[in-house]
């Protein structure tokens, strides 16, 4: 009786604790969901050892669309075959389409619907979540909350920020900057 208490008792805190959040120096953990296309996605495989600029956004955040410029910026300046670009939606409203949303940005990235498993892998509860995962598997940047307002401000600090760990990240891995 009291193995099975015990296994009940271990089972409920198990379920109750929140995920542990992953931080700069962690690896990323491994996931798999679906794209807006209705493809599955798998990470890291997916990313084919590229580093991966990771976006957890919502159409509904101000925050997510001032960042969305600077996302394509990032996208226009590494390119596809050095970088992956994922931007995996979450906490998305009733009524609101965020495949438009996001085929309206024009960025060439992948986008997963219905995030919020993947989300909560990373212990990601706020938009935007953002972080670099470097080709090694290991998050190079996680931003943390700010308290500057939504808009130009926050997405250039956030910005500068990722192209800073991708410049490192390159550098590490060839010795030199790719092409920009």
């Amino acid at each position: 009786m009291k193995k099975i208490i015990s296994f009940f008792l271990a089972s409920f805190l198990w379920v109750a604790t929140p995920a542990m959040a992953v931080f700069e120096g962690d690896t990323a953990p491994a996931w798999q969901a679906t794209t807006f296309e209705g493809e599955s996605y798998s990470f890291p495989e997916m990313s084919e050892g590229k580093p991966t600029v990771m976006v957890f956004w919502a159409s509904w955040c101000s925050y997510c669309t001032a960042f969305m410029p600077y996302l394509k910026k990032i996208e226009q300046e590494y390119g596809t075959d050095f970088v992956e670009i994922v931007a995996v939606n979450i906490m998305e409203e009733d009524g609101s389409d965020p495949k438009v949303y996001i085929e309206n940005t024009g960025i060439d990235l992948t986008a997963i619907q219905e995030g919020d498993v993947v989300a909560a892998d990373y212990n990601i509860r706020f938009t935007p979540g953002l972080l670099v995962v470097g080709s090694d598997g290991i998050v190079a940047y996680r931003k943390g909350l700010t308290r500057l307002p939504a808009g130009q401000e926050a997405a250039e600090v956030w910005y500068e920020r990722v192209r800073e760990v991708l410049d490192e990240e390159f550098l590490l891995m060839s010795g030199c900057y790719p092409t920009r």
